[in-house]
C-alpha cells in the first residue's frame, strides 16, 4: 500500500511537469510532494537528506551550465552559428539539415540539451527561413540531438551528471568510451531523416538571401574552449566541476554588465528545486518495491545482449515515467557494472525521441515551437520516433559494446 501512495506522488509530479498548467513551474507541486512524502512516513528524513546533499553538486552544476548557455546566447554564439549555418547550407535544404545535425550535436554535446532546446531552435527556425528550406526537418533534428546526441559528455545531459559519479570513470574516460556510440548515434538518426523527411529535402528553396555573417564572438569561443578543458581536469585537480562552469559564467557575465537578478532567472533555480524533490519523491517510491522489481530486471553481467536489454528497459521506462526519474531508478541498480550504468545513457538519452513525454527538454522544445507558430505534429514524432528511436540504439549499443571492447572496461 505504501508504493500505491509513493507512486501517486510521483505521478502527481510528473502529470504536473507535462501539463505545466498555467505556465507553473515544475516545482510547484513537487516540492510540496517531496513534504508529504517525509511528512508522512514515506521516507524517514535522514534518507530525503541523505538524497538531497547526493543530488546537490549535480544540481548546482546545472544551474551553472545554463547560465553559461544563456550568457553565450547573449553574447551571440547562436546567432553566428545560424549565421554561418545559413551561409554554407546555400539554398540546398540537404546541406541545411547536415549543417544543422553538426551545429546541435556539438552545442548538445558541450553547453548541454537546454541549450539546442531553447537557445538554438529558433535560431534553426529562422536559419530555414533565411535559406527558404522548409523547416520541419532542420526543427525537428534541434530536439532529436538535444536528446540523442547528449552521450559524449556528463556535462551534457543532467541524465548523464546524475550517473556520471556513479560510473568511475574520469571526464575524459567517459569521453573516450562514449565518443563512439555518440558518433553512431549520429549518424543512425541522420539517415532516418535522410529518409523520413525525403520529400521536403528534395523541394526546391526558395531564392531568400543567406545575409552577412557576423563577426565570430570570439571573447565568448575562447571562454566556452577554457571552461570545457576546466570540466576535464576537474577531476584530476579535486574541483568539481560546477566551478569552472560558474567561473564561466561569471567571465561572460562581467562584459555585458549582467545583474544578479538576471543571473538568478537564467540559472532556473525552480527547475533545480524540482529535481530535488524528484529525487526525493523517486526515492520514496525505490524504497517500497521499485528497487527489487528493477533489480530483478536488470541482467548480472554487460554482454551484448544484456546491453541491449538494459538500453531497452530505460528507453521504455523513459517514456513511462520521464528520463530524469528513469534514471533515478536505474542507476542504482547497475550501478556496480559500468557498461549497464552506459546503457541505461543510452536508453534514457535516445528513448526520448519517441514521444513527448520522454523528456522535459522535448516538451519545452513542443512549447518554443507553438510559440514561434510553428506547432509540431504529435503523430509526425511518433512516426519519426517510432524509425529513429530503434535504429539509434542498435547502432549505439553495438557501438558501445565495441568502444568497452576496445577499452577493456
Amino acid at each position: 500500500m505504501l508504493l500505491v501512495y509513493a507512486s501517486a506522488l510521483l505521478v502527481g509530479v510528473l502529470a504536473f511537469a507535462v501539463g505545466r498548467p498555467r505556465g507553473l513551474p515544475e516545482a510547484t507541486v513537487a516540492v510540496p510532494a517531496a513534504v508529504v512524502a517525509v511528512v508522512t512516513g514515506l521516507l524517514p528524513w535522514r534518507d530525503a537528506l541523505a538524497e538531497l546533499r547526493a543530488l546537490g553538486p549535480t544540481v548546482g552544476f546545472l544551474a551553472a551550465v545554463l547560465l553559461l548557455a544563456h550568457l553565450a546566447g547573449e553574447h551571440g554564439v547562436f546567432r553566428y552559428a545560424g549565421a554561418l549555418t545559413a551561409r554554407i547550407s546555400g539554398r540546398s535544404p540537404a546541406r541545411l539539415l547536415t549543417a544543422v545535425f553538426v551545429v546541435a550535436s556539438v552545442t548538445t554535446a558541450v553547453l548541454s540539451l537546454d541549450a539546442t532546446v531553447v537557445l538554438l531552435t529558433p535560431v534553426v527556425l529562422a536559419t530555414a527561413a533565411r535559406t527558404g528550406a522548409r523547416p520541419r526537418p532542420a526543427a525537428y533534428a534541434s530536439a532529436h540531438l538535444a536528446n540523442a546526441a547528449s552521450l559524449l559528455l556528463p556535462v551534457s545531459n543532467l541524465t548523464n551528471l546524475l550517473a556520471f559519479a556513479a560510473s568511475g570513470l574520469t571526464f575524459l574516460g567517459f569521453a573516450g568510451v562514449m565518443a563512439l556510440p555518440w558518433l553512431a548515434v549520429i549518424l543512425a538518426e541522420y539517415a532516418v531523416f535522410r529518409w523520413y523527411f525525403r520529400s521536403d529535402l528534395s523541394a526546391p528553396a526558395e531564392p531568400v538571401s543567406a545575409g552577412d555573417v557576423p563577426p565570430a564572438p570570439r571573447w565568448a569561443l575562447v571562454v566556452l574552449g577554457l571552461t570545457l578543458a576546466g570540466f576535464a581536469v576537474a577531476q584530476p585537480l579535486g574541483v568539481h566541476p560546477a566551478w569552472f562552469a560558474a567561473v564561466g559564467a561569471l567571465a561572460l557575465a562581467v562584459p555585458r554588465r549582467v545583474g544578479p537578478k538576471v543571473l538568478l532567472r537564467e540559472a532556473n533555480l525552480p527547475f533545480c528545486a524540482f529535481v530535488l524533490a524528484l529525487g526525493v519523491v523517486v526515492l520514496a517510491v525505490r524504497q517500497h518495491g521499485l528497487d527489487r522489481a528493477v533489480e530483478a530486471l536488470v541482467p548480472a553481467h554487460g554482454g551484448w545482449w544484456q546491453l541491449f536489454a538494459v538500453a531497452g528497459l530505460a528507453a521504455l521506462l523513459a517514456n513511462v515515467v520521464n528520463n530524469l526519474p528513469a534514471t533515478l531508478v536505474l542507476v542504482p541498480a547497475v550501478q556496480a557494472h559500468p557498461a549497464l550504468l552506459l546503457a541505461v545513457l543510452l536508453g534514457v538519452n535516445v528513448g526520448p525521441n519517441l514521444t513527448y513525454v520522454g523528456s522535459l527538454a522535448t516538451l519545452l522544445w513542443r512549447q518554443i515551437l507553438h510559440s514561434r507558430d510553428a506547432p509540431p505534429d504529435g503523430r509526425d514524432f511518433l512516426k519519426l520516433g517510432l524509425v529513429s528511436v530503434p535504429a539509434a540504439l542498435v547502432a549505439g549499443v553495438l557501438a558501445l559494446w565495441l568502444s568497452l571492447a576496445l577499452t577493456g572496461i
